[in-house]
């Protein structure tokens, strides 16, 4: 069987390479593309197996990458044996196997043919991007064995290599949770809701200051790329967002847990932000692959990393004329599918139970976690004079739900505490929302067990 091959390699490399492949047998050169457009353009058309793609190749990154394996085509890394940069750059792109330009046109050719045609994409494709991966240093070497039983001299597997610290000195060990892919992981907690602002930031900050009240590392990570307020809230200066920050990194295989550590600032102990962008109209700097790995890289840095989610789950606009072309509802359809806990929050009003009704249906479609309901703003004047039998009832006939949690209406202490530029738990730690919202934490979020991997399949 002969193998086609797309080339994606900078000039450094190019020639000695391609002239390697010439002479190899059983292995095609279909086309030596000089950029990324023209790379997915030829991986669209269904003529190359795999694509041979070096780190500094104009254009890549991790959406890149992920587009190349939604066509079928395996991406494979071209660095020099002794260029330890650009390897780790592919490592935390996401791509698993590594070719040395420099080896023998049939050591070359029997390294790409024992990966095997169609037997897992890279991980940056449509597996990777949307599961719990560690932190790239910390990713095991694949067994990568040819034919007579050696490892194929042309394949260099993942390990960590001379002089790739697996404890940046740049972070204290202890901030980074595990160590393992079978260890202990952070969990993701995405915080959603229908439109109308039931209380999805407020709940989000409350829970997260409670997680650090109580001694665990916690990560808050504003994610609603329609409205995100969370710097707003907390008095943080929100000119720098650290959620654009980070998907750069990722998109340029350079995040990791040092670096997420730095772009997400400490406001208390214990409690770490990402702040999002300031302007709705920058919802295209954070993409869908590099949500997934912020949030990969988030739960080896923190215990509980909280997500404030956006309220639109559509994806139509992924169908309207390119299925290629940026999503602007990606960001929160990333973090539901990768969320352990979802928290899904409605306000206790006709319009907003109404809503609330239809967004519980629709949401599970998007994610794997079974949905904690919490009914915000509970109040007298809007539900009657039992308002929770009556908000109980509603939604257990309507929407099919035995357990609903009910929050009271308490503006004075949520205005104190946006006024102040701090959490609820700050500023009214003995008033009813806060006693309210721990009694919710209590049974699941402010609990000491650890999550660990669960290896459940991840929503593509």
């Amino acid at each position: 069987m002969t193998l086609t091959l797309l080339t994606a390699v900078d000039h450094r490399h190019e020639a000695q390479l391609v002239a390697a492949l010439e002479v190899a047998p059983d292995i095609r050169v279909v086309r030596r593309c000089a950029d990324t457009p023209e790379l997915l353009s030829v991986a669209a058309s269904g003529a190359a197996d795999l694509a041979l793609v070096s780190a500094t190749f104009r254009g890549v990154d991790r959406d890149a990458l992920r587009s190349l394996a939604s066509h079928g085509v395996r991406t494979i890394g071209v660095c020099a044996a002794d260029d330890e940069v650009a390897e780790r750059v592919l490592r935390q792109l996401g791509v698993p196997d590594i070719v040395d330009p420099g080896a023998s046109p049939d050591s070359l050719a029997q390294s790409l043919r024992s990966l095997g045609i169609g037997e897992g994409l890279a991980s940056v494709g449509a597996g990777g991007a949307f599961s719990r991966a560690t932190d790239p240093v910390d990713r095991p070497a694949p067994d990568l064995v040819g034919p007579s039983g050696a490892a194929a001299s042309g394949l260099r597997p993942i390990g960590v290599g001379a002089g790739l610290d697996p404890t940046p000195q740049s972070i204290a060990p202890e901030e980074s949770v595990g160590s393992g892919d079978d260890g202990p992981v952070g969990r993701v907690v995405a915080v959603w809701g229908p439109t109308g602002a039931p209380g999805r930031t407020t709940l989000a900050v409350s829970l997260a200051a409670l997680a650090a009240s109580e001694g665990k590392q916690v990560l808050l990570i504003d994610a609603d790329t329609w409205g995100g307020s969370i710097g707003q809230v907390l008095g943080l200066v929100d000119e720098a967002p650290g959620i654009a920050a980070a998907a750069r990194l990722s998109e340029q295989g350079m995040l990791d847990v040092p670096r997420l550590s730095r772009v997400s600032p400490e406001v208390a102990p214990g409690l770490r932000v990402l702040t999002g962008l300031p302007r709705p109209d920058r919802w295209h700097e954070v993409r869908a692959a590099a949500m997934a790995d912020v949030l990969a890289v988030a739960t080896r840095l923190a215990q509980v990393v909280i997500v404030d989610c956006g309220f639109a789950i559509e994806d139509d606009e992924e169908l309207s004329y390119d299925t290629a072309a940026p999503r602007r509802n990606a960001t929160t359809l990333a973090s539901l599918a990768a969320a352990d806990e979802l928290v899904v929050v409605g306000s206790a009003d006709p319009v907003g139970l109404q809503r609330l009704v239809r967004a519980v249906q629709d949401v599970v479609e998007h994610a794997d976690a079974t949905p904690r309901v919490v009914v915000n703003k509970t109040r007298r004047s809007a539900c009657g004079p039992d308002p929770e039998r009556t908000i109980t009832e509603l939604l257990g006939r309507f929407a099919g739900l035995d357990v609903v949690h009910c929050l009271p209406w308490a503006p004075d202490e949520t205005d104190r505490a946006l006024w102040e530029g701090r959490s609820l738990s700050e500023v009214a730690g003995d008033g009813q929302l806060v006693t309210a919202i721990r009694a919710f934490a209590g049974g699941w979020l402010l609990t000491e067990e650890s999550a660990v991997r669960r290896g459940r399949r991840r929503r593509r």
